[in-house]
């Protein structure tokens, strides 16, 4: 855990530092929040923070109720507005509520103005504690999530 938190600030500050360089005068924000429904790592209710890096490459993290996660994503255009595909890490829970932990391609469809919503597919690195037993363990799940986003 105390690697994963090291990896989250080492990404935050990369990413502060990166976003800062960008040169594209065609980007007025290089910055977005996201809030919704199973954003922030597939989190009930969360957020995500992303940053462009570069002129299509965008880091991201979030956090919500209760879960965590982060993600490389592609912009199809150099804008964050713009839809995009991710790679992305989920972990659903913390501690003896972790339901699981996923890692897989997401599409995210953002309309011009705020609105956002996610689908992909994951494959289970792990199931927790919290997993019912009743449920079967498939190693591939579906990854969905909705909600609005500002750049900021």
């Amino acid at each position: 855990m105390k690697r994963f938190i090291f990896f989250v600030l080492l990404v935050c500050l990369s990413a502060g530092i990166f976003s800062q360089v960008i040169e594209n005068k065609d980007i007025e924000k290089s910055s977005s929040l996201t809030i919704g429904i199973l954003q922030g790592g597939g989190s009930l209710f969360g957020a995500d923070f992303e940053t462009l890096v570069s002129k299509q490459l965008g880091l991201q993290i979030g956090a919500g109720l209760i879960g965590y996660g982060g993600g490389i994503n592609y912009h199809f255009k150099p804008s964050i507005r713009s839809s995009f595909l991710s790679l992305s890490y989920w972990h659903q829970g913390v501690g003896g509520s972790t339901a699981q932990a996923v890692v897989g391609p997401t599409f995210v469809y953002r309309a011009p103005k705020w609105f956002t919503a996610q689908i992909g597919l994951g494959y289970v690195l792990e199931y927790g504690p919290a997993w019912p037993s009743s449920s079967p363990k498939t190693p591939v799940i579906l990854l969905y999530s909705i909600g609005a986003y500002f750049p900021i």
